[in-house]
């Protein structure tokens, strides 16, 4: 298995206490043997698929203020800088809710913005989402996975422009496309909310036999219901004391 660069490997320290998910066993149809986010790698549907979001400042992602780098770059230098990153392995063209704990690790103390990423010498990277400030909490994306015969060729936030909490005086829309709630509304900063990350993971393209990935447009017929009624395992979701829409 591929190692990790030095530069990554103090961030996947923090990934048991920032993240809520929880470490499963390899399954007899997972042919991806790859388990770090740092390495490049082929997949069929139903493999797992290993990827990180670092949290840090929008800046921070830059090499020279201009060009955006993966967080597996050495340039980047993240571990200088006030950086955290957490670690997911999906399963290939499943739709998955991705959950990330917030009630001891506030985006907003480490530059509030994210990017998601994997591979290396085909490093794929999203843009960077703002996710918190002093002011304001996102709580709620969409990530889709683009895949071309197996391999990652992007990663895609989407957004619905607001629509999801239109007429809803307890959100703000911010730059007319995310949803957002008061930062002091969170109950790490003592109001009632959970302002625990909630990401919805699809993914489009083709596999390594060239099977499509359909799950992404499964999400996009379901956007007008609530995805996390689809998990009711999880408790106290984040939006559950907004009228359960996600």
């Amino acid at each position: 298995m591929t190692t990790l660069t030095r530069e990554l490997k103090p961030l996947l320290l923090f990934l048991v206490t920032i993240t809520s998910s929880t470490l499963l066993p390899v399954q007899p149809d997972d042919t991806n043997h790859v388990y770090t986010p740092c390495a490049d790698t082929t997949v069929q549907v139903s493999d797992g698929f290993t990827l990180s979001i670092a949290f840090s400042s929008s800046k921070a992602f830059f090499f020279n203020s201009t060009l955006q780098l993966s967080p597996c770059d050495s340039r980047l230098s993240l571990t200088s800088q006030n950086s955290q990153i957490s670690v997911f392995r999906p399963k290939v063209d499943e739709i998955s809710l991705l959950t990330i704990n917030t009630s001891s690790f506030s985006p907003g103390d480490y530059g509030g913005y994210m990017v998601a990423f994997a591979g290396r010498k085909y490093a794929a990277r999203s843009l960077p989402a703002f996710v918190a400030n002093s002011t304001y909490t996102v709580t709620s994306f969409t990530l889709v996975l683009e895949f071309k015969k197996g391999r990652l060729q992007n990663l895609y936030w989407k957004r619905d422009g607001c629509a999801q909490c239109s007429g809803n005086s307890k959100f703000v829309c911010l730059n007319n496309q995310d949803c957002a709630i008061g930062t002091s509304s969170c109950k790490k900063n003592g109001g009632s909310v959970d302002c625990s990350l909630g990401i919805q993971m699809a993914f489009s393209g083709t596999d390594k036999h060239f099977s499509a990935l359909n799950s992404w447009y499964e999400v996009e017929n379901l956007r007008q219901y609530s995805l996390y009624g689809l998990y009711s395992n999880l408790k106290d979701s984040l939006t559950s004391q907004y009228n359960n829409f996600f």
